[in-house]
């Protein structure tokens, strides 16, 4: 079909009205049959059909036409379409393979995890699953949750690494944006760290002192050794009240 041209009907009336060709030529060109043509040119075929002008659509040029009619065995020659006619897509979920629908989840909870700022649409045309799949993967009550690993989708073959980006991008720019006056935690500029200033406040304490702590503080040897003595006075002191308690029963 893509040697046929458009409307081939409607094409061989136009020319057998404003050419001179012969009917097997038009024939060949409009992928008709001889005689059909034979009749549009009788007013048996075709009526009521208004022509249209190949050459007006870019199908023929003047040029081809000319030379076919001064040449009876010529055959017209089909000139390419200088519109390119975008494919429709289909609307509806993405087809996914059976062989790769088991590694769907997998790629769900990975795009979860890495990218919680898309939405749902956005991962269901990404990998081309349903809301309640993606909800029941993100709140872990999946009936097989345990077993699922995050995979990137594009390394699966679910989805290209533009699609990817185009639908991260498209989230990011439609992310709120932080309200004027709240503060926004970043990091300092390469100048203030790598400043001598920073660097000398970095290493001013010496790496050769160690750090004092509480449990190194110096020990009262005396106070611990007064202390245990007193502890074994007390003990013996209780031994002897008991033996004397014993004595008298």
């Amino acid at each position: 079909m893509a040697n046929t041209p458009l409307m081939p009907k409607a094409t061989a009336v136009w020319l057998v009205d404003n050419t001179a060709l012969s009917f097997t030529q038009i024939a060949s060109f409009c992928k008709l049959h001889p005689l059909e043509v034979k009749a549009i040119a009788d007013g048996e075929a075709a009526q009521g059909i208004k022509g249209l002008d190949p050459i007006l659509t870019g199908q023929l040029s003047r040029e081809e036409v000319e030379k076919a009619q001064n040449d009876p065995n010529y055959v017209l020659k089909l000139q390419g379409s200088k519109v390119v006619v975008p494919e429709t897509k289909r609307k509806g979920p993405r087809y996914t393979p059976v062989s790769r629908r088991q590694d769907r989840p997998n790629a769900i909870l990975w795009l979860v995890r890495n990218h919680p700022e898309l939405k749902d649409a956005q991962i269901m045309r990404l990998v081309g699953t349903t809301k309640p799949t993606i909800a029941a993967i993100r709140d872990r009550t999946h009936w097989n949750s345990a077993n699922l690993t995050p995979s990137d989708p594009v390394t699966l073959g679910l989805c290209s690494q533009l699609e990817l980006d185009m639908e991260v991008e498209k989230a990011a720019k439609n992310a709120p944006q932080p309200m004027a006056g709240e503060p926004t935690e970043t990091l300092m500029p390469v100048e203030d760290t790598t400043s001598e200033d920073a660097i000398a406040a970095a290493f001013s304490l010496d790496p050769s002192t160690p750090v004092k702590r509480e449990e190194d503080e110096e020990i009262d040897a005396d106070a611990v050794f007064a202390k245990l003595n007193s502890l074994k006075t007390d003990e013996e002191g209780g031994d002897e009240a008991t033996s004397d308690e014993d004595e008298t029963k």
